[in-house]
């Protein structure tokens, strides 16, 4: 008999030890019955039979083996997926997930070899099995840690969003506490100190909702106004100068710096890459915002040692910190996602970021066009 064929001939009571090996590692205290534990597993089973018997070439198989074959669309992808999101909401591990394919694997090739003698005719069946459940693991996995990725994101965008109350509420008490006559100098200087952190705080709750929301297939929102860039920059260069006393900011502005965008997420951009050159530089920080023909350019400078060469592929993904000196590590070098933001902001205003390093200083150079509408439509 085929291993196919002993698959479907056997398909309950192979459904039956899966079921019971999966009580074995649920989740503990919370018993799920018999119906839940075999899920998805009979229609697994049947895809897989099913892709057992389909004709394979040796360059298939071989791509098959490697991974490059599999079918999204496919029978057995589409039961791997629907197993992973059961488990998951069962509340299974990965670890879990993988340990019941190893036991299926296990299961299927014992019983089978003891009812059906081995032989070179079926060898080739229990090489398409392993191929079949290779792939239907790999996919398994696969949609369990985008759906892992998914609820973290969605946890990290609620949290974010939630913080804003009580934080507004914080930065209102010490607006207040700097009022009326009698503020003592000890008073003045704690009410500061808490007005910088909240407006720190502030800056990363926003990269945070920011980056939720890309990461949840949405567009980073931006509303276009007609209006000055340089006073934009000079807002934001105040702004992150109360909240960092010690920076020495020169700030140089030239030529026609009219357009559209969107104010807040210019502020936005600048306050990212100033608190970068921050944290990151060394020296004085040179900003600088100049005007030529349809575009305009934002530059932040800073001395400092340079970047490492191997950190420039990913220094714009999320989640990731360019080097900083032992002094400067910690909680003050963020989270990781300001350089993501301002290039998803100059994205969004149809423009792009650069960056040069070298061993005297590190420049973040901004190209944004006038008017990003007329810049998405040109070819």
């Amino acid at each position: 008999m085929s291993l196919a064929d002993f698959i479907e001939a056997n398909l309950d009571s192979l459904v039956a030890d899966w079921a019971e090996f999966a009580s074995q590692i649920g989740l503990e205290g919370t018993p799920l019955t018999d119906r839940e534990l075999q899920d998805s597993a009979r229609m697994m089973l049947t895809r897989i039979a099913a892709d057992m018997r389909t004709p394979q070439s040796e360059a298939a198989r071989k791509a098959k083996s490697r991974g490059e074959d599999a079918d999204p669309d496919g029978g057995v992808t589409d039961a791997a997926q629907i197993h992973a999101d059961d488990r998951l909401a069962q509340g299974f591990k990965l670890n879990d997930l993988v340990a019941e394919f190893r036991a299926l694997r296990a299961t299927v090739l014992r019983r089978w070899g003891e009812q059906s003698p081995p032989s070179a005719a079926l060898f080739d069946d229990v090489i398409r099995f392993n191929e079949s459940i290779d792939q239907t693991l790999s996919d398994s996995i696969r949609q369990y840690s985008m759906q892992v990725e998914a609820i973290r994101d969605r946890f990290a965008g609620v949290l974010a969003h939630d913080l804003r109350s009580p934080l507004g509420a914080i930065a209102n008490s010490a607006e207040f506490l700097l009022q009326g006559d009698d503020v003592t100098a000890s008073r003045m200087k704690a009410a500061a100190n808490v007005q910088r952190s909240s407006a720190r705080m502030k800056r990363m709750i926003d990269d945070l909702l920011d980056y939720t929301r890309t990461r949840l297939g949405d567009a980073l929102p931006v509303t276009l106004v007609s209006q000055d860039i340089g006073r934009l920059c000079l807002y934001a260069v105040d702004e992150v100068g109360a909240g960092y006393p010690q920076a020495q900011i020169d700030v140089s502005l030239e030529g026609d710096l009219a357009g559209e965008w969107d104010g807040d997420r210019i502020s936005q951009l600048m306050g990212n890459l100033l608190v970068n050159a921050i944290q990151h530089g060394s020296g004085d920080i040179a900003v600088s915002v100049s005007g030529l023909d349809q575009d305009v350019h934002l530059s932040v400078r800073n001395a400092g040692g340079p970047i490492p060469k191997e950190a420039l592929p990913t220094l714009f993904d999320p989640l990731t910190r360019t080097y900083s000196s032992p002094d400067k590590r910690g909680t003050a070098a963020g989270i990781g996602l300001g350089l993501y933001i301002c290039k998803r902001i100059a994205q969004a205003h149809g423009g792009h970021i650069d960056v040069a390093s070298t061993a005297d200083a590190t420049t973040f150079k901004v190209t944004l066009p006038r008017s990003p509408k007329a810049a998405a439509v040109t070819p």
